[in-house]
C-alpha cells in the first residue's frame, strides 16, 4: 500500500511548507473556516486524528506540543508519527475498523480517505489566511472530488461542508474541489 504512504508523504509535504511559512502573526489571521484562525487549522488536525487513529485502529499516537505554544512542532510531529505508521512494513494488513468510517477497511486506505483529504483542503485554508501560496495537489484533488460528489447532500447535512460554491464549467480541479466544500473563492 505504498501509494497511500506517499500520497499522505506528499499532500503533508505541501501543508508543511505552509505551516512553516506562517509570517510573523500569521497564526491570528482569519481562516476560511468559521470562527477559526490560521493555528485552529492546525490544531483541528492534531486534536481529530489522533482520535481518528485511536478509533479505528485502537493504537494511540504520542502526545504533540501544543498548537498555542509550536503549532509547527504539533504538526511535524503529528505528520512524523502518522507516516511512520503508514510505512510500516505491515501497515496494507493492518485494519482500521470503525462503523462511524465504514466498518473494516484497509488503514492505509481510511487515512488517505479521511486524513490525507482533509490535511490538502485545509492546506488551501491555512495558505489563504496566511497569505501563501494556495496551490493544492491537482491529481489528488480531482480523485478527491469525484470521490466526495456522489456523496455532496449526506456531507452537507452532516455539517462537515457547506452546500458548495458555483464555479464556471472550466473551473480547474482545484477550484471544483475547493468550491465544492462551501468555501469562497
Amino acid at each position: 500500500m505504498a501509494g497511500e504512504a506517499d500520497r499522505f508523504r506528499t499532500v503533508a509535504a505541501g501543508f508543511t511548507e505552509r505551516v512553516e511559512n506562517v509570517p510573523e502573526g500569521g497564526w491570528e489571521m482569519d481562516a476560511p473556516c468559521d470562527d477559526w484562525v490560521a493555528r485552529d487549522v492546525v490544531r483541528h488536525l492534531v486534536e481529530w486524528v489522533p482520535w481518528f487513529m485511536q478509533e479505528g485502529t485502537g493504537r494511540e499516537l504520542e502526545p504533540v506540543p501544543s498548537v498555542d505554544d509550536d503549532p509547527v512542532g504539533a504538526w511535524t510531529s503529528l505528520r512524523d508519527q502518522l507516516q511512520a505508521r503508514l510505512d510500516e512494513p505491515d501497515a496494507g494488513a493492518q485494519m482500521f475498523t470503525s462503523e462511524m468510517f465504514g466498518g473494516d477497511i484497509p488503514f492505509p486506505v481510511a487515512v488517505e480517505r479521511f486524513v490525507t483529504g482533509d490535511v490538502l483542503v485545509h492546506t488551501w485554508d491555512l495558505a489563504r489566511a496566511c497569505g501563501l501560496d494556495e496551490t493544492i495537489d491537482a491529481e489528488f484533488a480531482r480523485t478527491m472530488y469525484e470521490g466526495m460528489k456522489p456523496m455532496e447532500e449526506m456531507l452537507v447535512q452532516s455539517g462537515h461542508f457547506k452546500p458548495s460554491v458555483d464555479v464556471p464549467a472550466d473551473a480547474d480541479d482545484q477550484t471544483r474541489l475547493i468550491a465544492f466544500t462551501g468555501r469562497q473563492l
